[in-house]
């Protein structure tokens, strides 16, 4: 199935608004290229998923400066860039011998997951603010991985550490009440209080500069926190 065909049957199945032939001109052009590219160049023929992961890592980094503090032309043009090791990732699955998928493929589960999530738009659920839309996301994401046995199945362990660490605190908080956890900000959360981001950010450039004037490591003594939080909250799920 082509990548027309994939919104092409939703829109005359009525789920999704017709779409001119115009509008996919230029993705298809960049399919097209990426299989050009992937068959002629012995570089790309070569590279696995594992290889693209460092260029990965740098195109988000590149996208996330466009979008704080980049011109619409950066943006633009970071945002191609991430779409093209979306391509690349999708043409390397199409050439695996036991399980190929393609761009097509990925595109059929995106919009399949998508209209699932918003039955306020593709069904007959209601939503009239942003916390009715999100308990339909939350219901939905819960059925799709009805299968996970903890709150932290799913959570990437290579997110960035303080991005990983909100994200952990946010499961812990989750848990049913039966399940006790004391979160290690409780005990200081008196004392940790900002009054606003900009301030949340000087303070904790501080502590930064602190565990740099100790001589520690502030990723690594993060790193360690959480996985102490993360073993806590196993141990949790598993006695409570």
């Amino acid at each position: 199935m082509s990548l027309a065909g994939v919104a092409g049957d939703e829109a005359s199945s009525g789920v999704l608004p017709p779409s001119s032939e115009a509008a996919g001109d230029a993705l298809r052009a960049a399919v097209e290229t990426m299989r050009a590219i992937r068959e002629r160049c012995v570089w790309s023929q070569r590279i696995t998923h594992d290889d693209l992961v460092p260029y990965l890592v740098e195109e988000s980094a590149e996208l996330i400066d466009a979008v704080e503090t980049g011109t619409r032309a950066d943006l633009r043009e970071e945002l191609g860039d991430l779409l093209w090791q979306v391509l690349f990732h999708a043409a390397v699955a199409a050439d695996d011998a036991d399980d190929p998928f393609d761009i097509d493929d990925v595109a059929a589960v995106l919009v399949e997951k998508m209209v699932r999530r918003h039955p306020h738009v593709f069904g007959d659920a209601v939503a009239t603010t942003p916390e009715d839309v999100l308990v339909h996301w939350n219901a939905a994401k819960a059925a799709e991985k009805s299968d996970r046995r903890s709150v932290l199945d799913g959570v990437s362990a290579h997110m960035p550490s303080l991005a990983l660490a909100q994200k952990l605190l946010g499961r812990a908080a989750a848990l049913p009440a039966r399940v006790a956890i004391t979160s290690p900000a409780d005990g200081a959360a008196g004392d940790l209080q900002a009054g606003s981001e900009d301030e949340l950010g000087e303070r904790l450039l501080a502590l930064v500069g602190s565990a740099r004037a100790n001589g520690w490591d502030a990723e690594r003594a993060l790193r360690s926190a959480i996985r102490r939080l993360e073993s806590d909250i196993r141990t949790a799920e598993q006695t409570g």
